[in-house]
């Protein structure tokens, strides 16, 4: 299992971060462990798991330290990350990879626009409206579309208004890439999906005695699961030219996340 956490790496434009808890003893007592996770899609459009760490928290210094890892195995060419909206892991990205496309989860925006719903019978409408925006077909239309419902929302749900104007934003970037990597590209769905079979396999071994347990039954579902992606289909066609989505308009949105 070491040998495959500690592989080499080659070009990934894409990546996708995330983290997963899993209970584990520590000193007699019993803490919540972050499984800092890392996806990428290579240039041929195959996803790889290119690692996992176990780390006490999701603060700047175990996501720097996750990244550097990665970049110290070779990862490079990275061009967009997607994730969620954790400040730990923005910093860390923006200390080891500045000037990168960063694209916050849009499932993770509409969960956090229902906070900011002032109604229950409003919920559904605001639901469909950010979805609106998000499948608009490129990032002006969004833009204009977002424009509209944070007026229409100024008198009905003024916070909500504000939440929009200032958050959902961070969930247009994938409009950079060619329309169709867009959709798989939006969300940290695919992690999301690993989480939930390492949910599936963990439940048998109940809690962890240390670190070292979990990560060696972790990296070996997560060393599994890879081989079969990498040896399947290709789960983005990487030969098409980016329309204009990605022109000198766009480049403007290229830049450090903070």
């Amino acid at each position: 299992m070491e040998e495959w956490r500690n592989r080499s790496l080659g070009e990934y434009p894409y990546l996708v971060l995330d983290a997963h808890y899993e209970k584990v003893r520590t000193s007699g007592s019993v803490v919540s462990c972050a499984l800092l996770t890392a996806i990428g899609i290579d240039t041929d459009g195959r996803r790889s798991i290119l690692g996992v760490s176990v780390s006490l928290s999701e603060a700047e210094t175990h996501w720097r330290e996750f990244i550097k890892s990665l970049k110290q195995r070779g990862l490079n060419g990275v061009k967009y990350v997607v994730s969620d909206d954790h400040d730990g892991l923005k910093a860390a990205l923006n200390a080891t990879m500045p000037g990168i496309l960063w694209q916050r989860c849009q499932c993770h925006l509409q969960r956090n626009a229902a906070s900011y719903v002032p109604k229950n019978k409003m919920r559904k409408r605001v639901h469909n409206d950010i979805r609106d925006i998000f499948n608009a077909p490129d990032r002006k239309s969004a833009e204009e579309r977002l424009r509209s419902y944070v007026a229409g929302y100024e008198k009905t749900a003024p916070k909500l208004s504000v939440w929009m104007e200032e958050n959902l934003p961070e969930g247009l970037t994938v409009f950079a890439l060619p329309e169709g990597h867009r959709k798989r590209m939006r969300t940290t769905n695919m992690l999301e999906r690993v989480h939930e079979e390492l949910n599936r396999r963990t439940r048998v071994a109940g809690l962890f005695p240390n670190e070292a347990s979990l990560l060696r039954l972790v990296s070996a579902v997560l060393m599994e699961l890879s081989e079969e992606w990498e040896t399947g289909k290709r789960y983005l066609n990487m030969d098409v030219e980016n329309d204009d989505s990605a022109s000198e308009q766009e480049k403007i949105y290229r830049k450090k996340v903070a």
